[in-house]
């Protein structure tokens, strides 16, 4: 299994995970419909307060699982997408950008609590 990781989209902040040398923050990840699932230390394999992002990306857009969700998001169908925010918002028809350094692998420069 591979890591995930996004950007925020209000802080456009790596969201590192717990075996990263960064110091994990609070996640808050949003469906179309408010409901909010907040994570405080998240360990990079996509699940945000015991919520997969993927699975919930599938139930947004009327599919029952988590692969059918990675083939929305890594397709070329239109979707709708869960929110990654560092802070509560309103959600927003926008997905998440992805983090090149999966929230692990970061430049030797960027790292900070090593």
């Amino acid at each position: 299994m591979g890591l995930f990781s996004w950007k925020t989209m209000d802080t456009n902040k790596s969201i590192c995970n717990s075996y990263s040398c960064r110091k994990p923050f609070k996640v808050v990840m949003t469906d179309n419909k408010g409901n909010k699932w907040i994570e405080e230390n998240y360990e990079g394999y996509g699940v945000f307060g015991g919520k997969d992002f993927y699975e919930l990306l599938a139930e947004m857009n009327g599919e029952k699982d988590r692969h059918r969700g990675i083939s929305l998001a890594y397709g070329d169908k239109p979707f709708i997408s869960p929110n990654l925010n560092e802070n509560e918002r309103e959600w927003v028809n926008r997905y998440p950008e992805d983090c090149p350094e999966q929230g692990y692998f970061y430049p030797e420069s960027d790292l900070i609590d090593c």
